[in-house]
């Protein structure tokens, strides 16, 4: 099941870009997603399903953060044995970002330019190149070519906010650091509960008692969006304006020290 955590409206999305762009210098960004395997107790005769490349049972918590690794929607319970890709071509996240369900920003121009491109979500080297949904380029190309290379650290520079998410969702609620001995659709609520109390325990207290005092069922679904309208061009197009941009106006001081072919 997917869940948005807190009803965005374009004007959210706004603010969670310019977010991205004063903290991590990456402009027209509006999240960063990833899985996070959660431990649980093998299922009685599910066999292997649940079994990751990691040595242990688990279902998949995917998400998508904010620049203040808030969770903005969430999918959970996908089997442990499948990898990032696999889970995301088939959760209901994954198929929301492709057909472009989530309500993002039209595209803009990125700072200080003419360029105009889409606003976009940000992923590792598992999760495919899409108009909305950029990733590095392969390691074999940024090894012989400092421009991608510079796109590559800035991204992951930005990127990594959502690891820290699942980093502090762990170390807040350490029911997260064993194997859960509770049956899936459990698990699956105790995960969807922690991830909104993460967000309660992260904000800054403007919105944290109505946070506390709404009603679980007030989560909606991503269904209850329609589909957002446009033609962005292509995935490739796309990356390559984002990285002549950091290595051009948007190159900052410290990325040519950081790099080094």
């Amino acid at each position: 099941m997917i869940y948005l955590l807190q009803p965005p409206t374009e004007e959210d999305y706004i603010a969670i870009n310019d977010e991205f762009y004063k903290k991590w210098n990456f402009p027209n960004v509006v999240g960063c997603i990833d899985g996070k395997h959660i431990r649980i107790r093998c299922p009685n005769r599910s066999g292997s399903i649940y079994y990751n490349y990691k040595d242990f049972f688990s279902i998949v918590l995917m998400a998508v953060v904010d620049a203040n690794s808030k969770f903005i929607a969430i999918d959970v319970g996908s089997f442990g044995r499948e990898g990032d890709s696999g889970i995301f071509s088939r959760c209901n996240l994954g198929k929301s970002i492709k057909e472009s369900f989530l309500p993002i920003p039209p595209p803009k121009k990125l700072p200080d330019t003419d360029v105009v491109l889409p606003h976009v979500i940000l992923g590792d080297e598992a999760f495919p190149l899409l108009p909305n949904l950029m990733k590095p380029y392969p390691r074999s190309q940024s090894l012989i070519d400092r421009s991608k290379a510079i796109f590559n650290y800035r991204l992951s520079r930005s990127r990594r906010i959502v690891e820290n998410a699942f980093g502090i969702l762990t170390s807040r609620f350490r029911i997260f650091s064993t194997p859960i001995h509770l049956n899936v659709t459990t698990v699956e609520n105790v995960v969807v509960s922690a991830c909104i109390l993460h967000n309660i325990l992260s904000d800054d207290n403007r919105h944290t008692q109505s946070q506390l005092d709404a009603d679980p069922s007030d989560l909606i679904s991503i269904e209850d969006y329609g589909e957002i309208e446009g033609d962005f061009g292509e995935p490739k197009e796309i990356r390559d304006k984002f990285k002549d941009y950091f290595n051009g106006t948007g190159a900052v001081s410290w990325q040519n020290e950081t790099i080094r072919l």
